[in-house]
């Protein structure tokens, strides 16, 4: 198990990345996802709350903090990031967070949900798409559970997708995995490699989210989310930080 201030801080560059694990306490199951980026688009974001309509939850989305300054394909930026469906919640990097809402509704599973989908097509760089669900009944024996997923392509040739799902049963306290989309920065940038990492989660929702916030380098983040659900109840307490405010 690592330290996440470390981990965040060896690289100027790790892109989105998403954590999902259990607070210090045992009582809460934890999720995070930030935004980084290089170019002035991929700067120009902010995470905004919605309501789902007829859903009546709350969803997490990004949006532009300049609409002037979108440019190219806005499905790659904009999107829901946080969706929920039940005891269930879904975090992503990108538009895949519908499609797994739409086939968990359909009876699918979290793995076979994404089997329609692939990297991103931002040719050269074909940034991963990283997903999670974390399950307050998903564990074997009815307890708390998380997955998380990446499809990437196979040697950055845009043709094949490589496909990895990891589910972690009833973790320990304390304990969460991480994930994202950049080995660090380059031209191509280089696609996560290796199983997701194993770090400590410790303190309260603000201590974690300014660990986390004041980790990532300074010119490169943009938003972050952090949510607490409570296992027992459902309930949830969260934080948003955006650089453009």
């Amino acid at each position: 198990m690592v330290d996440i201030k470390s981990e965040l801080s060896s690289t100027t560059y790790p892109g989105r990345g998403i954590i999902a694990g259990k607070s210090e306490d045992g009582k809460y199951a934890v999720s995070a996802y930030w935004t980084m980026g290089r170019s002035a688009g991929s700067r120009n974001r902010i995470f905004v709350s919605s309501n789902d309509g007829d859903a009546g939850t709350e969803v997490i989305r990004t949006k532009a903090f300049d609409e002037s300054l979108i440019a190219g394909d806005p499905s790659l930026i904009i999107y829901a990031a946080v969706r929920q469906l039940g005891k269930k919640t879904i975090v992503t990097n990108g538009d895949q967070t519908d499609t797994i809402s739409e086939g968990l509704k359909k009876g699918l599973t979290f793995e076979q949900s994404l089997r329609s989908r692939k990297y991103e097509h931002d040719a050269p760089n074909y940034t991963p798409r990283i997903s999670s669900l974390l399950d307050l009944e998903g564990g074997v024996d009815g307890g708390y559970a998380y997955s998380l997923s990446i499809l990437k392509s196979d040697c950055g040739n845009g043709d094949n997708t490589l496909r990895f799902t990891y589910t972690y049963d009833n973790p320990q306290n304390g304990e969460g995995h991480y994930i994202h989309t950049y080995m660090g920065d380059g031209n191509p940038l280089p696609s996560f490699e290796g199983e997701p990492v194993k770090v400590k989660i410790s303190g309260s929702i603000k201590e974690f989210a300014d660990e986390i916030w004041n980790s990532l380098n300074a010119d490169n983040k943009v938003s972050l989310f952090v949510r607490f659900i409570d296992i027992a109840t459902g309930k949830y307490e969260q934080l948003v930080i955006n650089k453009n405010s």
